[in-house]
């Protein structure tokens, strides 16, 4: 749900209200009764739009609708995952504790991410699967179990133990899919450790660089992202005991 501000409707029927009586008590048949009421009718509708104040509402935002990208896979995803920010939106509303919500606000932030570096490049897809198809929805699934739970207002040993499991896995849902964000960069991490290398040993062949500048960046390079540059150290899933 969103918040939206808008002009009291107050001074427009004020308006034609000033009309209506004016039509019943007083004729309505020469130029300058047509003046009168006209300005009568602006004079109030200047005078309620003044002291009227703006009528605060509560609107549904619809999921965002991505335009098709030719790729249905990739299409679907996106809808899902449109889907799954607003379901989570509207949980984040509805729930009130403090650290749940703390952990919603991660978790879209998160999920937008992860969606937006999938649509930049397709070919990832694969390594979202698992989330998109059992992480993402048994998230939203346990939240709203939380959030209806939470609306019942009675305490009681299935609601509080319930409860209390879905607020101490909140944290460990969130670190996961950092992690999974993380592991769309590894391909990515891969070939920058490759172009450090290369274009270290490019530098120190020329004599642009000192022995100490390349042991210190060789250093870096292997402390940062492995010897042996192994994929497996930037796994393509995520591992989570729900």
């Amino acid at each position: 749900m969103t918040t939206v501000k808008r002009k009291s409707a107050v001074p427009y029927y004020a308006c034609g209200g000033v009309w209506l009586l004016y039509a019943a008590l007083f004729p309505l048949y020469k130029p300058w009764h047509f003046i009168l009421v006209a300005l009568t009718s602006a004079l109030v509708f200047g005078v309620m739009y003044l002291i009227c104040p703006d009528v605060t509402e509560q609107v549904e935002e619809k999921p965002k609708e991505e335009k098709p990208t030719g790729n249905a896979e990739l299409d679907k995803m996106l809808k899902d995952g449109n889907a799954a920010l607003a379901e989570m939106h509207r949980l984040n509303d509805s729930i009130r504790d403090v650290k749940v919500s703390a952990h919603i606000d991660r978790l879209e932030d998160v999920c937008g991410k992860i969606f937006a570096q999938v649509k930049a490049d397709p070919s990832r897809l694969p390594q979202i699967r698992r989330f998109m198809d059992y992480y993402l929805p048994t998230t939203l699934k346990l939240l709203n179990s939380y959030d209806r739970m939470c609306a019942q207002g009675v305490s009681g040993e299935n609601i509080d133990s319930t409860m209390t499991r879905v607020e101490s896995i909140m944290g460990t849902i969130v670190a996961a899919f950092e992690k999974q964000l993380d592991a769309l960069f590894g391909a990515e991490a891969m070939d920058v450790s490759t172009d450090i290398t290369v274009l270290e040993n490019l530098l120190q062949r020329e004599g642009l660089v000192d022995d100490a500048l390349h042991e210190t960046v060789t250093d870096a390079v292997e402390d940062g992202f492995g010897t042996s540059g192994s994929a497996a150290a930037y796994p393509n899933d995520i591992k989570l005991e729900l």
